[in-house]
């Protein structure tokens, strides 16, 4: 399988985002959310993932974003929940191979279930999506540590797992084995990335 660079994947993102603002916002997400994974795979114990497949999904996992976006530049918060699909469809029209399209569509919180989708009423086709391979699992858990809500500032693992309380505690449970399995990004480290101290509490 032929990977995209992160040269080329910028271009997806210009040729796609609807405004300059748009891109500043989500392709500096993405750029951030990879440095959380790059810093998270030098440890030995990840030597086993392919990086420039967890690199390629760090950077493409967001651009679906761009298609909530109206004429006049305003972002369609109430359908957020659809950018994954969204960016998959987008992939696969790029002509993008299935395990690239995959991280835009399995990225969401810590997994969304066909279950969630149906309690919570959500804006998308009844299904599990859930990250299955280690490289998926750990895009899913960079992007975490980082919001385009906050875009100077990055949220600490105790942050996060406060957020995600308020999905059920499977939730948090789910996120604590993320931690387990990747460990926890030294964020004062990454902190002048994003400009600003991380959320702590």
């Amino acid at each position: 399988m032929r990977i995209p660079g992160p040269e080329e994947i910028r271009a997806l993102h210009e040729k796609h985002a609807p405004t300059a603002e748009a891109f500043t916002s989500v392709h500096r997400h993405c750029e951030l959310v990879w440095s959380v994974a790059q810093q998270l795979l030098a440890s030995p114990r990840l030597a086993h993932l392919d990086a420039e497949l967890v690199r390629a999904g760090c950077l493409l996992h967001d651009i679906g974003v761009y298609r909530l976006y109206d004429d006049a530049g305003r972002l369609d918060h109430k359908n957020y929940i659809r950018h994954g699909l969204l960016g998959q469809e987008l992939l696969e029209s790029e002509g993008l191979p299935a395990t690239l399209c995959r991280f835009c569509s399995h990225h969401t919180g810590v997994g969304l279930t066909r279950q969630d989708v149906v309690s919570q009423n959500l804006p998308v086709p009844p299904a599990d999506y859930l990250a299955e391979t280690a490289e998926e699992r750990l895009v899913m858990y960079a992007d975490k540590f980082h919001s385009k809500s906050h875009p100077g500032r990055f949220l600490s693992p105790d942050a996060y797992a406060h957020h995600v309380r308020r999905f059920g505690e499977q939730k948090v449970t789910a996120f604590r084995a993320l931690r387990d399995e990747f460990g926890d990004p030294d964020l004062a480290r990454l902190t002048p990335q994003a400009e600003l101290p991380p959320v702590t509490g």
